[in-house]
């Protein structure tokens, strides 16, 4: 099931050209060229610093260039999911109330919901959630915007290993499932390697953009992440329910599991 109308164009869905941020007197982004493209998958690295979370703002709409230009395609359509999300405690709201904040097809909405795993926590309030349980939710209603792209702010924080892979796969799925791009943020290079299609590596500068098996050799790279090259092991048969032995059945599709009640 399609849940955006994907962009059938060779237009990028968002191009930034020569973006400079100065903060404070500070330059956060210098000359940054860069653009996404149709159900693309983008992993952006970089040091602590390098300016990761002022691109995605640039991109989000939230931080204004200081200079440069930003094209956005007609049919672009942003989610976005933060690093940190933290509503104050007097605010009574569960979890169902976040998601009807958005508008979606019903049988969309159960899909998203069956698949991040969150049916037994609509009726919980969000501030009560773990990490990993708040970082699945988010997902789910970013989802139901059906954006044609889709920027991830390293989602995996909070996660147990085995939702972690669970989530690196659902995340994987959705340019087809869903006509999305993805944009995330990540510093597991693990995932970078295997993952993603196109890696950005960003120190205030983009210092080399590619395939993650060419980044690897690029000199600027092993500047930043040394020369040690890092193998991704990836298992399709980690989803499970009670015995690791046995792998799930009854839905091949990725999906995310709930957490292990305590």
């Amino acid at each position: 099931m399609s849940a955006v109308l994907s962009v059938s164009s060779a237009l990028p869905l968002i191009e930034l050209q020569q973006i400079n941020v100065r903060i404070d007197e500070r330059d956060i982004l210098k000359n940054v060229d860069f653009q996404i493209h149709d159900k693309e998958i983008i992993t952006l690295i970089g040091p602590n610093g390098a300016g990761k979370s002022t691109l995605i703002k640039v991109i989000l709409g939230i931080v204004k260039a200081n200079s440069g230009q930003i094209k956005h395609h007609k049919a672009l359509k942003l989610a976005y999911v933060p690093q940190k999300f933290n509503p104050s405690h007097s605010l009574p709201l569960r979890v169902k109330d976040l998601l009807d904040l958005e508008k979606c097809d019903l049988a969309i909405k159960q899909e998203i919901i069956r698949d991040t795993g969150i049916i037994k926590l609509q009726d919980s309030k969000v501030q009560q959630l773990s990490g990993g349980e708040r970082q699945r939710v988010l997902l789910a209603r970013a989802l139901l915007r059906q954006p044609n792209l889709l920027v991830l702010d390293e989602p995996m924080q909070g996660l147990d290993i085995q939702s972690e892979a669970e989530l690196y796969d659902y995340v994987r799925s959705l340019p087809e499932r869903y006509g999305c791009s993805i944009l995330i943020v990540s510093h597991d290079l693990q995932w970078v390697m295997q993952g993603t299609q196109r890696v950005v590596c960003l120190n205030k500068h983009i210092c080399c953009s590619g395939l993650p098996e060419n980044i690897q050799q690029d000199p600027e790279y092993q500047a930043i992440f040394g020369t040690n090259r890092v193998f991704y092991q990836h298992h399709h048969d980690h989803c499970a329910h009670g015995d690791t032995a046995t792998p799930c059945q009854h839905d091949p599709r990725p999906h995310i599991h709930p957490e292990p009640e305590a």
